[in-house]
This record gives structure tokens, C-alpha cells and sequence, in this order.
């Protein structure tokens, strides 16, 4: 164990707030702030000034387990591994690679999340791989591929928030799920700027607002283009710009003025003045930003959501300009790493397509291998876990929990058990690692170096500052030492700088190229944008030949071959699945300050636990009183797919037509047992944010 303080970042959310460790006598580890980081200035939420407790071996996996008559139980890492490369093996043998499948998570590592895409594309030649950050923003990432020619969560970096004229924030609730940034926005209005939220509750932060729009759940997309239509009608697009910098303009204009105002009134239910001054207070300022998070993202339709914000932002001059622009307000820990190397359904390492001839060429040089070997694109998250046990007999699963974080979750459950062999990766028994077969305790955040990327595309350099239990094996050596049991010799090194080194040589000359970054500058720059590419773009480059790297994207031209961005023409489309007689509400689904993601970790927490101890389902009083139902009392919440049973929490900040519940929990609470996995045709995100429900009061 370490003796002093050690520079590291938090193992939660994509702002990956910067943090020293220092271990305490008494085994334990303790935070303190780390000023000198800039997203975060030392500030931190609770669960980052808790993440230590999750270190402990009071929570923590310390020995492997594997599957006896029913039960897991203790083994040795030798007998574990065995029975996971045997139970793959066979897989391989009776069905063929595409029966063995991967799923990788969010918040792995880049040299994780690298290495696991490599070894299921080259050791089990798999092309079943995909992760759960398809569940985070993947529709931000399909939009802005289409506008802009390439995705990076934001363009630029937070600190330029404040300096901006006008933030239109759209379904985030930072000040609960990114409490540390939320300092941008209140520097924002001292700097005279003006802050527009759009969240059909009022939360944490839409209390913040200057301006705080409440639509009707799954009507962003609407919304967004009655704000263009009024854009148009008011004489305040930047013709020239449009112009200079853009194409397609014509068939988008051509489709929002097809939205006029009442008609998105009719849709939203956002007052037609409410729309007139968001225009204003947007079109008005010499810079402004549209933010998205979930809200908009997470649904049937959210590629054309974001490409509606998109256009907005292009028509009025607003992206590719200081303090101005579209970014993605991304989730998960690693999650704009996580899916630009390789553990993603249709990726390769640089962001690189998989099924472009010339990055299988560049990758496959990289790893050693024919480049007709590697396997084609695979399924999306959602059709992977939907076809287990069926097309699927083999799972190896990686940093997630479906059961608890899926659409639809006890379907997916029941398709997890019928799996032939699961083997689980994980720091804690979650949900999903107690029905495997096989079960590995692996290293933590704290305990390994590793590479994030936070949701601005810095990449950031986490260090190790305690030694991990004995017994405890990082992912990288399990990836090893199944690769060798495999019949994979060579390739898949222990060693995270090692893994990185590989990483620079096979993202050198793609979108996300990291060719210029080492763990030496990451250690002394607190981080580096990508893309950052060596002076021939496909060598490492010496101490004296450096890019600086890219905090600002797109202020001389955008990614496209022209240079130009693209509009794309969209149009209104209803939710896959609206209300009706039976089924007259709508449930959305969210977050909470003291909980993470599926809860895996958080709910260890004690701390944490005492915040928020369960689920509830957040009414509107006029909604409580026809169902008769009290402050705490437990409520039914009914869809097609489930039944979720937790106390009522009554309020007058969300709409009576829409009803709100966190997903962090299982039982019978467990949010995403009702949620619709209808698919957007693009991002392949489920459609988490909007279905049909009923309410029902459960009598004693």
C-alpha cells in the first residue's frame, strides 16, 4: 500500500472528477480534494467522497466462485479459468464463434475496453460483442456522426459554459446525476448568461432555470423543430453561415416548417410563448449551446431528436464557433472511451468502422492477424441480450448489470438464465455475476492504472494508490490467461501502459486518434483531447514533436471530407408505444443524487444507502388523488412487459399525465422491468424515456 497522496480521478460518472487517496492506518482509504483538475476544482458529490468504501472486503468479491449443485462457491483461480475457457471452448466446437458472446460496460478502461474487443474478434472470433454504453448516447453519437462527421460528447470543454450567452439544457438533471458541474451553469447566469431546461419534471436543476420547458415525455423531437419553424419565421438564420459552412439546409427547413407552434403546443404541451422566448433568449446572444443528456436520447426515435437540436444549432450559426455549439452531456465513467475502441458491435479501435476494408486492414496489421479473419459487425446490446440462450449459449461479461440496467430487465434475466455458462467479471456480486456460473473478483478503479476518457474527450490517467487484496486479479489478466487457454499465446499484455502503447499504434489516423498521447503527458498535462495524432499520424511521436492535442472541435471545419456540416431533414413521429385506455400514463425513468446506474456499487455504500434507500414512484397530487393515494404509500405501476411495486412520492413538479421512477434497484422495484426496448433503426438505443403505464394502489 501506498504512503502518500496519489492523483487519481472517481471511478462514477463521465466527469471523472479529479481526487487524491491517501491510505490510512487503519486499512482504510481516505479522499481529499484535488484543486488543481479543472473539471471539478476539488469539489465532489457524495459518491465520489465514498467511492473508497467499495474497497473494502466487506463488499468486494476476494476469491473466485464457481458453480457446485446449484450454489457458488470458493475456488482457485486455476479452476475458474479452466471452467471459463471450457465452457467457451465448447461453445466454439457445438455451435460456432457466434454462439460465444461479450458484453463490456461504460465504465472499463480504454485498455480494457481495447482488450476486450480484441479477444473476442481475434481470440474467440465472436462477432456478439457490444457493451452497455449502447444504453447511454448512443443517439448523440449517431447524430453527430451525421452532422458533423465525427462524435465526441462535447466539442469543447466545460469551462467554455459560462462563457457562453445561452445553454439550452435538454433532459438532464445534472445537479443530481453530475453534481460538480453544475457550477458551469451558475457561473453562466453571474456572467449574465441565461440557463433553459427541458425536463417534464422540475428537478434540481430545471429549479436553477431561467426558463424551464415541460414536455410531454418522448416530444423532444417536436419540440426542437417547432423551435426551427419559429427560427425561420422570425428572420434569425444565419443565411450566410448556412451558407459557408453547411448543406442540406433546404430539405430541413422544408421539414420544420411543417411544425408551426400551436401544432407542437398540441404535441408538448409547451405554451406557444414558452417557444417564442426560447427562441429569443437562444437566437439573441452572440454565442449560444444546446446540451442533451438521456432525456432525448433515450428514445425510438433519438438520432432524429439529436439531429433536430442539431439543426437548430447549425440554422442559427451556433456549432463550429466559440462558446457555441450541439454536445452530448455523456453518462457513464469511460463511456466516450468505451465505445471508441473496439468493445462496441460495429467498431474498431480509432473509432474506426468495422466493416471499412481499410481500418480492418490498419487493425489487423496492428494485431498481428489476416484481416479476413476478423468477424463483421455484430448485434446491438439490447438484440444481444434479447438473443440469448437461443442464437447465443455463451456469455463472458464484463464491468455490467443487465439484469438491474436493461430494457424489459426481467425478460432479459430470464434469457440470462437460460445461457448454457456466464462467466462474470466484477468488483461486487451485482445482480447479474449471482446467477453465472464462474464469477472473478477483479481490481478497481483504485487499485490499477488505466485510461479514461471523461464526456469532453480529455483522456485522463488514473493511478493506482493501494494494493489490491490478495486474490484479486485485474481484467487484463484474465483476458491473458483465457487467451492462452485458448490457444492465444501472444497479444494480450498484463501491463495497462503496455496495452496502451498497442492501443496509440491501432487509433493512429482514425477519428479518436490517440497516437499522440503517453501515460507520461496525461500524468503531466491532467489529460489530453482527442484526437491527437503523431506529426506522421501513424508512429509515436518523439518528446520534441508533440500535437497539443484538441479542446475545440469543428472552429475551422467539420469532420465530412467538404468540411461542411450536414443538416438532416427530420420529422415528428409519436413514441412506440402512447397511452391508452388501459395503460394512461407514461412512465419515464431517471437517476438520483446518492445512487449509480444499476446500483451495483452505490448500494454498498452505507452512506449512500441512508440518502436513498429505495425506489418510489414521483405523481403529481391531481394523479395521487384519483388513484387515493397517500404521501408513502406503495403504488403499482403496471406496463406490458411487468409490474414494479414502491412508495408514492407526491409532487407538483412533474407533469399529471407522467409519472417518474429511478432505476438503481432490484426487486420489486426494479424500474426497468417496465421499460419498452423498442429500438431506434440508427443508434439501436432502447427506448428507456417513454412508455405506457397504469397506476394502481396496492391494498394491505
Amino acid at each position: 500500500m501506498q504512503n502518500s497522496a496519489t492523483p487519481t480521478h472517481c471511478p462514477y460518472c463521465a466527469l471523472q472528477c479529479g481526487m487524491n487517496l491517501t491510505p490510512a492506518p487503519d486499512g482504510t482509504v481516505e479522499v481529499s480534494e484535488r484543486a488543481d483538475f479543472p473539471v471539478n476544482r476539488g469539489a465532489l458529490c457524495g459518491k465520489g467522497r465514498t467511492a473508497p468504501a467499495v474497497l473494502s472486503s466487506r463488499v468486494r468479491l476476494t476469491s473466485p466462485l464457481v458453480r457446485s449443485g446449484g450454489t457458488l462457491v470458493p475456488a482457485t483461480w486455476d479452476e475458474a479459468l479452466d471452467r471459463i475457457a471450457e465452457g467457451l471452448s465448447r461453445t466454439r466446437t457445438e455451435h460456432g464463434p457466434d454462439a460465444c458472446g461479450v458484453f463490456g460496460g461504460g465504465g472499463l478502461t480504454n485498455e480494457k475496453a481495447y482488450t476486450l474487443g480484441k479477444f473476442a474478434r481475434v481470440v474467440l472470433g465472436t462477432s456478439q460483442i457490444d457493451y452497455n454504453g449502447r444504453f447511454c448516447m448512443s443517439s448523440a453519437a449517431a447524430g453527430g456522426m451525421k452532422a458533423f462527421g465525427l462524435d465526441r460528447g462535447l466539442p469543447f470543454p466545460l469551462e467554455d459554459i459560462p462563457k457562453s450567452g445561452c445553454v439550452i439544457l435538454v433532459g438532464s438533471n445534472l445537479a443530481e446525476t453530475m453534481p460538480p458541474s453544475l457550477r458551469f451553469f451558475t457561473e453562466l447566469k453571474e456572467n449574465g448568461g441565461t440557463l433553459i431546461v427541458v425536463d417534464p419534471r422540475r428537478t434540481k436543476t430545471a429549479e436553477q432555470a431561467d426558463l424551464h420547458l415541460m414536455p410531454r415525455p418522448g416530444t423532444d423531437l417536436a419540440l426542437a423543430l417547432g423551435l426551427l419553424h419559429l427560427v425561420v419565421a422570425e428572420g434569425r438564420v444565419d443565411e450566410e453561415y448556412v451558407r459557408e459552412r453547411t448543406v442540406g439546409w433546404e430539405d430541413a427547413r422544408a421539414a420544420a416548417m411543417a411544425h408551426w407552434p400551436e401544432y407542437v403546443e398540441r404535441i408538448t404541451g409547451v405554451p406557444v410563448p414558452q417557444l417564442r422566448e426560447t427562441v429569443r433568449l437562444f437566437c439573441e446572444p452572440e454565442s449560444a449551446m444546446v446540451l442533451t443528456a438521456r432525456g432525448p436520447e433515450q428514445q425510438s426515435k433519438g438520432t432524429d431528436t439529436v439531429s433536430a437540436w442539431i439543426n437548430l444549432c447549425l440554422a442559427t450559426g451556433r456549432a463550429g464557433r466559440p462558446y457555441s455549439g450541439y454536445g452530448c452531456l455523456t453518462g457513464q465513467g469511460n463511456g466516450q472511451g468505451g465505445r471508441e475502441h473496439g468493445q462496441k458491435a460495429d467498431q474498431l479501435p480509432g473509432y474506426r468502422k468495422l466493416d471499412d476494408p481499410a481500418a480492418r486492414a490498419h487493425v489487423a496489421e496492428v494485431w498481428g492477424v489476416d484481416p479476413d479473419s476478423l468477424p463483421g459487425p455484430g448485434r446491438s446490446a439490447y438484440e444481444l441480450l434479447d438473443a440469448l440462450g437461443t442464437d447465443i449459449k455463451s456469455l463472458l461479461l464484463m464491468g455490467s448489470n443487465p439484469v438491474v440496467s436493461a430494457p424489459r430487465a426481467a425478460h432479459i434475466e430470464e434469457r440470462i438464465r437460460s445461457l448454457d455458462f456466464l462467466a462474470v467479471c466484477d468488483v461486487v456480486l451485482s445482480e447479474t455475476a449471482a446467477l453465472a456460473d464462474v464469477v472473478l473478483p477483479v481490481t478497481q478503479w483504485a487499485e490499477e492504472n488505466g485510461t479514461t476518457t471523461n464526456l469532453e474527450g480529455r483522456v485522463l490517467l488514473r493511478r493506482q494508490a493501494v494494493t489490491p487484496p490478495d486474490g484479486i486479479r485485474s481484467d487484463l489478466e484474465v483476458m491473458h490467461e483465457l487467451a492462452d487457454r485458448l490457444g492465444v499465446e501472444k497479444g494480450f499484455p498484463t501491463d495497462p501502459e503496455e496495452v496502451f502503447e498497442e492501443l496509440r499504434r491501432a487509433s493512429a489516423g482514425g477519428p479518436a486518434d490517440y497516437s499522440g498521447i503517453t501515460y507520461r503527458r496525461l500524468a503531466e498535462e491532467n489529460g489530453v483531447f482527442w484526437p491527437c495524432p503523431t506529426p506522421a499520424g501513424d508512429a509515436p511521436a518523439g518528446d520534441d514533436d508533440v500535437h497539443p492535442g484538441t479542446p475545440r472541435l469543428f472552429l475551422d471545419r467539420f469532420a465530412h471530407p467538404d468540411g461542411r456540416a450536414r443538416f438532416v431533414a427530420v420529422s415528428h413521429r409519436g413514441i412506440a408505444e402512447e397511452p391508452d385506455e388501459e395503460y394512461p400514463v407514461l412512465l419515464t425513468t431517471g437517476r438520483v443524487v446518492a445512487q449509480y446506474q444499476s446500483g451495483a456499487q452505490t448500494r454498498r455504500v452505507d452512506e449512500l444507502n441512508a440518502a436513498a434507500p429505495g425506489p418510489f414512484v414521483e405523481l403529481h397530487p391531481r394523479l395521487a388523488e384519483r388513484l387515493g393515494a397517500a404521501e408513502g404509500d406503495p403504488v403499482a405501476v403496471v406496463s406490458r412487459r411487468g409490474r414494479a411495486v414502491a412508495p408514492a412520492r407526491i409532487t407538483p413538479g412533474i407533469r399529471p399525465d407522467t409519472i417518474f421512477m429511478p432505476f438503481h434497484w432490484y426487486g420489486e422495484g426494479r424500474a426497468n422491468t417496465l421499460t419498452n426496448p423498442a429500438l431506434d433503426p440508427t443508434s439501436r438505443m432502447p427506448e428507456f424515456k417513454a412508455c405506457a403505464v397504469r397506476v394502481e394502489t396496492v391494498r394491505g
